[in-house]
């Protein structure tokens, strides 16, 4: 399929009827379209410039390879799925935990590489062998638990940045959770991205903000590339984020699936791949690790336009600026105080997005093993439990997946020898309920 030539135009292209669908196979008009793609790349500024920001990674390097990554999932996955792969916030603990243990953000992006490699082998795996097996070694109860504490396992650092500037983080806060309710639509759906924009001219006001690198940056250039440096004591820290990647991708595809009416099973295999292979280059040229976006999803629900023309338009528009160090220097003055305001809720965001995968599912926790693994495992995780083994370091992310795979299925198959459990571990809900 040509880039250019492979849509047909929606109508004329110029005006939608109320409920009108854009298919992704369609397109508008190139600058309709091109419309669209903007909103796409402002939906996932917020979120995609934040994890670069508190991970220490160039935001301009992250933007190039979240263009590169796009393109390549749009290419893999023929035009047919819509998608824009931005930051993955499951990389921020372990990239934090490497960077504290002074081990520098090159061993963090051999981390990142690393798993990208493993999600593109799952999704070959997927591909050809189909994704049953994915919900046999992680339901639910196990997808929940790793996913939650991702999250909840980063509390410490959003208090730390936090208090570095109550004011600035309380009025950051206030703003995000404010936009969300009090306006509709896209504006609404940009709240964290508005939130952050509020507490950085507050920030500005008390004088919180230093410009002196945004005057010396040029206004084009290169984003600033480095290779990875292998450290195989990290990679128990990065591994379990392969979980969530798998998670926050099949998830896209069944929500995609949803809105458009079309059947997207078949293109599981290819995401991960794509969404793998793409976290893959991030890690060896110095980005942050990419994954399917929600803010996205948001804008076409809203738009009701699913045309894939439109994210190769977000992808140039975020290749274009990922060529500004100028614009990268600007976003790396936001102050600690209003990171620590928007990752109040954005880390708690994080967690209770594993909460949401139970209450789905209906996770029944009146069952002795999902209470049992649930229970263990948040302690661990939100406590941060760490040791190392003969230099190998583990934090409670590695340690909280581990323990919960260990658990649930060790646990599970005693009870079924000794007939002390039943094998359902969801709510079973009567025609009456």
């Amino acid at each position: 399929m040509s880039i250019l030539n492979g849509w047909k135009l929606h109508g004329n292209g110029k005006s939608l009827a109320p409920g009108d669908v854009v298919e992704p196979d369609e397109r508008l008009t190139w600058p309709r379209t091109a419309g669209i793609g903007a909103q796409h790349v402002i939906a996932m500024f917020g979120s995609t410039f934040l994890v670069p920001i508190l991970t220490g990674f160039d935001p301009s390097t992250t933007l190039f390879f979240t263009a590169l990554s796009t393109a390549l999932f749009l290419l893999m996955n023929a035009n047919k799925l819509p998608s824009y792969l931005g930051s993955s916030f499951g990389f921020i603990a372990p990239v934090m935990a490497v960077t504290a243990a002074h081990k520098g953000l090159a061993v963090a992006s051999f981390g990142i590489m690393v798993t990208g490699a493993l999600l593109a082998v799952i999704g070959v795996v997927v591909h050809f062998a189909g994704a049953r097996w994915i919900d046999i070694v992680m339901p639910p109860m196990v997808t929940g638990a790793i996913v939650a504490i991702i999250g909840f396992n980063l509390a410490p650092s959003a208090w730390k940045n936090f208090k570095a500037a109550p004011l600035t983080a309380l009025v950051t806060l206030l703003a995000v959770m404010l936009i969300s309710v009090l306006f509709k639509g896209l504006i609404g759906r940009l709240n964290i991205l508005l939130g952050v924009i509020v507490g950085y001219m507050f920030a500005v006001t008390q004088g919180e903000v230093d410009f002196g690198a945004v005057e010396e940056a040029a206004w084009f250039g290169l984003p600033k590339f480095h290779l990875p440096q292998a450290d195989p004591t990290v990679l128990a820290m990065f591994i379990p984020v392969v979980l969530v990647l798998v998670a926050e991708n099949i998830g896209h595809v069944k929500s995609v699936s949803l809105m458009t009416g079309r059947d997207y099973d078949q293109r599981i295999g290819t995401a991960l791949m794509s969404d793998g292979i793409g976290t893959f280059f991030a890690g060896l040229g110095g980005g942050s690790g990419t994954t399917t976006y929600a803010e996205n999803i948001g804008v076409m629900a809203a738009t009701k336009v699913y045309s894939t023309a439109a994210y190769w338009c977000a992808a140039l528009f975020a290749f274009l600026l990922s060529l500004c160090p100028k614009f990268g220097a600007i976003i790396n003055t936001i102050p600690g105080g209003v990171l620590g305001g928007v990752t109040t809720l954005l880390y708690g965001m994080i967690g209770m997005l594993g909460v949401r995968i139970w209450v789905e599912n209906k996770v029944d926790f009146g069952k002795t093993v999902n209470m049992t693994v649930g229970a263990v495992v948040m302690i661990v995780g939100i406590a941060d439990f760490t040791f190392a083994i003969q230099g190998i370091s583990f934090n409670g992310i590695a340690i909280g997946s581990v323990a919960t795979l260990v658990m649930y299925h060790g646990l599970k198959a005693i009870g079924r020898a000794r007939g002390t459990i039943s094998a359902n571990d969801y709510i079973e809900e009567t025609p009456q309920a």
